[in-house]
């Protein structure tokens, strides 16, 4: 595949999971699963419970995380997932954001 072919292809969504997903794993399973899949993005816990996720790659590879984030980590109870897509801005790596 061409470099125009994949960059045309190139998808960004904007994840946010409610349930029990945190203290559970869930932000270090994503990292390591994305990292399996060659995706770039972040993910980090929100101070209301949720965790939320930017994923940035190949749109079918995208929608195969958005999959595993419907049941996340093996100790995770995912409630919902919403999923807004945007404008992908070519990130590079994926990361484990930290609240400050």
């Amino acid at each position: 595949m061409s470099n125009t072919a994949s960059q045309t292809n190139l998808t960004r969504a904007h994840v946010l999971i409610s349930g029990k997903v945190q203290g559970v794993g869930f932000r270090y399973f994503t990292v390591q699963t994305a990292s399996q899949l060659k995706l770039n993005g972040w993910v980090q816990n929100l101070p209301d419970g949720r965790v939320e996720a930017v994923l940035e790659g190949a749109r079918e590879v995208v929608e195969e995380m958005i999959r595993w984030c419907h049941s996340g980590s093996p100790a995770a109870v995912v409630e919902s997932v919403v999923v807004e897509y945007e404008k992908p801005e070519g990130l590079c790596e994926f990361q484990m954001r930290r609240n400050t």
